[in-house]
């Protein structure tokens, strides 16, 4: 017996040890490509978060997990186009910082669309939809957030120019009800914006982001025992940041703009934009702001701790939550079900007449529009995010109906001022490939080579530091290359804005009356970490 005892002993010892290091460690960022702005919150053993979109219809992505490390889109927020009007919105305009709540049965999407009718919220039953329309809160501002005090009272809490602004409103309909409270300005740092207040042992903790959303960013906190203050400043502030000697070094820089989560262990943990440089020392990123993610270590009646000294790493060696992964999606996509998938998005208002899945049934239709790349129009185009430096991304193309200098193709898209283009064109009574560059007001034809139809097999191949493109027809893998051009051209350092790099499709007339399509057979996209 006593034997038997030892060996269920031994047992699950090995399998407590085992689960330990099991829950040990993950890599960051934990959403990858651009995905800014980070919110989370808490239902039961699920977690959902939401990040910003821009420009980009539908918009606000909705993401779950279990464990806060790996993610699923299950949706977005705004989905129709009374919920999200974006016509002729400029790069980076549209839907800035959100936050994700929830209430009483209830989940609040709160936002801004700064090219489209100011401050909103949104409700759903379900974080995956369908969202109501929006309920319009008369306050210029960005970065809001709502916060419910124990009065029973509804708070709108937001970014002004002088610190952060609490006003009490009317939950049902967004009416203001009082006026604005200007809280604390935060540390010193410019633009203190994305504000998040929690209630913890007594006190009220106002956590925002500080320095801009660039190299010098950051996240800093204060407290008071009332809601409308005063505030006392963090004497460690800033609690995250990597614009200081620590973090000068580091791949990730422009850590800020966090929310916080307590998770069903007790634990909590912070939610947080980044972004990944070329290569440290290089300061260019291309990949656009992503969701990082930190234990807090937040003691009674102390100060949270972001990983102990606000440093924060690609691999993070830390405890983790008990890690339950969704499955690996498939690298290549048929264009053979009825709906793209929700890695997909438009530029803007989309003409939806342009796209099909079902005109020519395991190809994807796009329809060319006289509107181009460099414009701000409805645009045929969609697109998904570049997630990694290094990625193999190829598609299987043909031009119908095309008349001269009409084309279709792939795109590498910044913004409409900065996009690297590889499209078939009609010129003529030929056909030929473009490795076309637009850089601000700089616009050229890097490469042409003809080809003998209308079809044709496109690659793009990134690192780091260059983009490699090439060609081959549908009936062959030998692909004949067209040309390396520089990341660096496209990255937010020169392009400016808020936004990643988008691999699209899109067919354009270029001023010409709609007529041609372009069918994609399929899409693949591969990547390394």
């Amino acid at each position: 017996m006593a034997k038997k005892k030892f060996l269920s002993l031994a047992v699950a010892l090995f399998w407590g040890i085992s689960l330990v290091f099991a829950q040990a460690g993950y890599k960051n960022p934990v959403l990858r490509g651009f995905n800014p702005d980070p919110s989370v919150c808490r239902v039961g053993d699920d977690f959902y978060l939401v990040t910003s979109s821009f420009e980009y219809f539908p918009g606000l992505p909705i993401y779950t997990s279990k464990d806060l490390i790996h993610w699923k889109q299950i949706g977005h927020c705004l989905t129709r186009e009374s919920q999200l009007p974006l016509k002729n919105a400029y790069s980076s305009g549209g839907l800035f910082a959100p936050s994700l709540r929830y209430k009483d049965g209830l989940f609040y999407v709160i936002c801004t669309n700064v090219t489209g009718g100011g401050n909103f919220y949104c409700t759903a039953k379900s974080p995956a939809g369908p969202w109501s329309e929006p309920i319009w809160v008369s306050i210029e501002s960005i970065d809001p957030d709502i916060f419910w005090d124990d009065d029973g009272k509804t708070y709108f809490v937001t970014q002004g120019n002088e610190g952060i602004r609490i006003t009490e409103i009317d939950l049902k309909t967004g009416k203001v009800l009082g006026p604005e409270h200007l809280v604390w300005g935060g540390t010193g740092g410019r633009f203190p914006e994305a504000p998040h207040v929690y209630k913890k042992d007594g006190y009220y903790y106002l956590l925002i982001g500080e320095g801009g959303t660039e190299y010098a960013h950051s996240a800093t906190i204060a407290r008071s025992r009332h809601l409308l203050g005063p505030y006392e400043s963090n004497p460690a502030n800033p609690i995250l940041a990597h614009g200081n000697r620590k973090g000068q070094g580091s791949p990730i820089q422009a850590v800020g703009h966090a929310d916080f989560v307590q998770a069903p262990d007790g634990t909590y943990w912070a939610v947080f934009l980044g972004f990944r440089v070329t290569q440290p020392y290089a300061y260019y990123h291309i990949l656009g702001r992503e969701t990082f993610l930190a234990p807090v270590a937040w003691p009674k009646n102390g100060w949270p701790q972001v990983n102990g000294d606000g440093i924060i790493n690609l691999d993070m060696e830390v405890p983790t939550l008990t890690q339950k992964p969704w499955p690996t999606e498939e690298s290549k996509v048929e264009f053979d079900k009825e709906k793209l998938g929700l890695e997909w998005q438009y530029l803007r208002n989309p003409d939806i007449k342009n796209y099909s899945l079902t005109e020519r049934p395991g190809s994807l239709r796009i329809s060319a529009s006289p509107f181009t790349l460099s414009q701000t129009e409805a645009v045929s185009f969609i697109g998904r995010r570049q997630t990694e430096h290094q990625f193999t991304a190829s598609t299987a193309l043909e031009l119908v109906g095309a008349k001269t200098n009409e084309e279709a193709g792939m795109v590498l898209y910044q913004n409409n001022t900065h996009h690297y283009q590889l499209a078939l064109s009609r010129k003529n009574q030929r056909y030929v490939v473009q490795l076309k560059v637009k850089v601000g007001s700089l616009a050229y034809v890097a490469k042409e080579v003809q080809v003998p139809n209308p079809k044709v097999k496109l690659k793009i191949e990134g690192t780091a530091q260059q983009y490699s493109f090439s060609i081959a027809g549908t009936d062959t893998e030998n692909y004949q290359a067209l040309g390396n051009l520089d990341t660096r051209y496209i990255s937010t350092e020169v392009a400016g804005g808020f936004t990643g790099v988008m691999i699209g499709l899109y067919a354009t007339t270029n001023g010409n009356k709609p007529g041609a399509k372009a069918y994609f057979d399929w899409f693949s996209y591969q990547t390394e970490p």
